[in-house]
C-alpha cells in the first residue's frame, strides 16, 4: 500500500504572500479615490479626467480588488484586475508618464497572477509550467 503524499504547503503560502501586495496597493489607491484625496484629484486632472470620474473609477477598483481577494471569485477578480491595470498602463503611456509609473501596474498584475497561480492548485493544474 502506497502512502499518499501531503501537498507541499509552500506554494500556497508564497502565493498568499504575493497576493497581499497587489490587494493592499489597490485598496490604498481605491480609498484615495473614494475619499477625494487632493493628491488623487490632482493626479486625475493631470491625466485629463474630470473630477466626476474619480468616484466611479474608485468604485470599480474597489470592486475588482474585492473579487480578487475572495477565494471563491479570485480567478474572475484576477481577470478584472488585469483589465483595470491594463487601463492604468494605457493612461500612463498616453500622458507620457515615467517608465516607473508605467511599469507599476504591470508589476502589480504579474504579482496578482503569480500569487493566484501559487495559491490555487486548480490553476496550476490548468496551466502547468512543466509536464
Amino acid at each position: 500500500m502506497t502512502q499518499s503524499q501531503a501537498p507541499n504547503p509552500w506554494p500556497r503560502r508564497v502565493g498568499i504572500g504575493l497576493t497581499v501586495l497587489p490587494i493592499l496597493m489597490l485598496l490604498m489607491s481605491a480609498s484615495m479615490k473614494l475619499s477625494g484625496n487632493p493628491e488623487a484629484v490632482n493626479g486625475f486632472k493631470q491625466m485629463g479626467y474630470p473630477d466626476s470620474a474619480l468616484l466611479k473609477i474608485g468604485i470599480v477598483e474597489l470592486s475588482v480588488t474585492i473579487l480578487y481577494a475572495v477565494p471563491a471569485t479570485s480567478v474572475l477578480g484576477a481577470i478584472l484586475v488585469t483589465g483595470y491595470l491594463g487601463g492604468a498602463v494605457d493612461v500612463h503611456v498616453r500622458v507620457g508618464d515615467t517608465l516607473g509609473n508605467i511599469l507599476t501596474p504591470v508589476i502589480l498584475g504579474v504579482l496578482a497572477w503569480a500569487g493566484l497561480y501559487l495559491r490555487d492548485p486548480r490553476l496550476r493544474a490548468l496551466l502547468p509550467l512543466k509536464r
